[in-house]
């Protein structure tokens, strides 16, 4: 098997990932929050995260890798804000991509504690494609945010709790990129109105790949 090229500093990435065999990753609600506290743990010091979608058996991430000094600062962030440590160890960049590694394996620990069961959760390796235009930015927010309603798991894409569309539309304090995104939407009314229509896969196709069931 080829091995994956490595996250990029300062790229934009469609990060997705399915269980094996199709086996579902979230069995249940309370599973959801702790998928995401694990990837504030992970992922937020090497990455900013524009939307999510966590679906029960797969999910989708638009991201954008950190450049060494934006972890630097995270990590500087970080420390004055804890204001527990004080003797900090010196700073050391993370690896994206071992980061998004550490976060499936943590969670894959956590389920497997918690139903007993055995064995590998996720496939591997993770899929990544880069987003490499505004328009290809565009319509994979749409995308991921209109994914529960594609599969059938509701009838209303904004009614699933757990995707970013609410999120972003709230005022409540968040870790999304929520200016960069409604700036990218030309502000809440267009990003409102762009999500009332079907994405054609067809025009966006090069950054799903193969969709999951």
């Amino acid at each position: 098997m080829t091995s994956p090229t490595p996250l990029q500093p300062g790229q934009y990435y469609h990060i997705y990932n399915r269980g094996n065999n199709r086996e579902n990753v979230f069995i249940e609600k309370r599973n959801y929050p702790h998928f995401l506290k694990l990837y504030a743990r992970h992922i937020e010091p090497v990455a900013d995260t524009y939307a999510y979608c966590l679906l029960r058996n797969h999910f989708h991430f638009l991201v954008r890798i950190k450049t060494e000094e934006e972890q630097e600062a995270y990590y500087d962030q970080t420390l004055r804000v804890s204001e527990t440590l004080r003797v900090s160890p010196p700073f050391k960049p993370k690896n994206p991509s071992q980061q998004f590694g550490n976060l499936f394996n943590a969670y894959a620990k956590a389920l497997n504690r918690a139903y007993s069961r055995t064995g590998s959760l996720f496939e591997h390796p993770f899929g990544r494609i880069p987003v490499t235009s505004d328009a290809y930015f565009v319509r994979l927010v749409i995308y991921i945010h209109q994914n529960p309603q594609k599969h059938g798991l509701v009838d209303d894409f904004r009614s699933w709790s757990y995707s970013s569309y609410r999120a972003l539309l709230s005022t409540r304090p968040t870790h999304l990129r929520r200016n960069d995104i409604l700036a990218w939407f030309d502000g809440v009314d267009n990003f409102v109105a762009l999500h009332q229509r079907e994405i054609a896969e067809r025009h966006i196709a090069t950054l799903v790949a193969e969709d999951f069931d």
